[in-house]
């Protein structure tokens, strides 16, 4: 069984695609179980955030299973495989294992170090596990990489004056308006990344927060949080021209504001400028509005120019991070060729001693003057002969097993030896060190 990851993220595709291909967070439950349909895919998890969309799956047909993942994603989305297959990565074995504990602990983040996308991927395993598209693989894989980030997050300073979308949102801020310490906030959405966005604006003295969410209990609640004010979704427009600087990430499908609406609030503030910071995807507001005089509209694909300077002072972090990384990659990679091994093991044993124990009843029956002494020597002397032939394939199998190299000896016994195996069930696997 193989480990296949087919994705895009903000080194592949400007917000503008990945947009096109991101999931609901509430509608899992379909594109899930369509995964799990699809032929030779038997486990799947999607990871959908602002900055990348991924598939991770197991498959015993690489070549064919990375199609499908290409194609399902193009078709799910209405979208020409054609067109959105330049903007696609895929990944099987050692280097899909790789890539998602380098996702996972961040170190394929646009900011190298930030802590978001391992709860994002805990809550896109926790989608697959609800739905039942995980498994075996998929759940020992992704516990580990979990292991692997908070393994990074302990030994390293990688997320030592960590910042985020958010936390360069504040200082792009700071460069276009200088002194905040008169500015006020209005979150839209109440979402994760709002609430650390307030945190960091708050702490660069802002002078007040609004938040309006179209739940608007949730507004209350982080407004309370922040000592602001909740505003009603239906009466956004009615206080926009308030705020100097509007922070909008929502999950809705459609632009909430287009530039005949900031037009109108610009005329009511006299002119005075305002800072647009748009980091949902799908987006929220129209790019016509940064055509408005005196209107500043920034995506999450623009933020990262700050984020860059950010990933000098954590190069050499960086570097210890990998090192981790390689050195799990082949604790877990052992594992998963165990998940071969050991079946293939137990059906030759198996094969090899139903034809001696066939074979040795033929010879007794025929053989009626034999003592019972007689008897066990025979039956220890084919034992014996059955587990000296098969002493070289096994151990051949095991260290092959031990340095991830399984596949063409595993192939070659069960075609030789016309062997039928069943994957393990969890509770018999071997643990695998956390």
């Amino acid at each position: 069984m193989n480990i296949i990851v087919v994705g895009l993220s903000h080194k592949t595709a400007a917000v503008e695609i990945r947009e096109k291909v991101a999931f609901a967070p509430t509608q899992m439950e379909k594109p899930l179980r369509a995964l799990v349909e699809l032929p030779d895919i038997t486990e799947a998890v999607i990871v959908s955030t602002c900055n990348r969309v991924e598939l991770y799956a197991t498959t015993n047909d690489i070549a064919g299973g990375m199609a499908r993942l290409k194609r399902f994603l193009a078709d799910y989305h209405g979208l020409s495989l054609e067109t959105l297959e330049q903007h696609l990565y895929a990944h099987h074995g050692e280097a899909a294992i790789r890539h998602v504990f380098r996702v996972a602990s961040s170190l394929d983040s646009m900011v190298v170090g930030e802590p978001q996308i391992l709860g994002q991927i805990k809550t896109a395993y926790g989608y697959a596990a609800e739905f039942k598209s995980s498994g075996i693989i998929l759940n020992r894989f992704l516990h580990k990489a979990f292991s692997v980030a908070k393994r990074v997050r302990t030994e390293t300073r990688i997320a030592s004056s960590a910042v985020s979308v958010a936390f360069a949102a504040v200082e792009l801020a700071k460069k276009i308006f200088g002194d905040l310490s008169d500015k006020t906030v209005m979150l839209i959405g109440a979402g994760e990344m709002c609430e650390l966005a307030a945190k960091h604006f708050l702490n660069s003295g802002v002078r007040g927060v609004m938040v309006t969410n179209r739940t608007f209990e949730r507004a209350v609640k982080l407004a309370e949080e922040f000592d602001g004010k909740a505003v009603n979704f239906e009466e956004l427009f009615e206080h926009l021209h308030k705020a100097d600087i509007i922070l909008s990430s929502t999950g809705a499908p459609h632009f909430i504001i287009g530039p005949k609406d900031v037009e109108e609030v610009i005329r009511r503030r006299r002119n005075k400028p305002m800072f647009f910071i748009d980091i949902a995807v799908p987006r929220d507001i129209d790019p016509k509005v940064n055509d408005v005089a005196n209107v500043y509209l920034y995506t999450v694909d623009d933020l990262n120019g700050i984020v860059q300077s950010n990933l000098e002072q954590r190069s050499k972090e960086a570097e210890k991070a990998e090192a981790i990384v390689d050195q799990e990659i082949g604790q877990f990679f052992k594992w998963l060729s165990s998940l071969e091994v050991t079946p293939t093991i137990v059906a030759l044993r198996s094969k090899f001693d139903e034809i001696r124990r066939a074979e040795l009843e033929k010879t007794l029956a025929g053989w009626k003057d034999l003592s019972p002494d007689g008897q066990k020597r025979l039956e220890a002397l084919t034992n014996a002969m059955m587990n000296k032939l098969l002493h070289p394939p096994t151990t051949l199998l095991k260290k092959a097993g031990q340095g991830g190299r399984t596949g063409l000896y595993v192939d070659a016994l069960r075609q030789l030896f016309d062997l039928q195996t069943e994957a393990p069930a969890e509770e018999d696997l071997g643990e695998l060190e956390e």
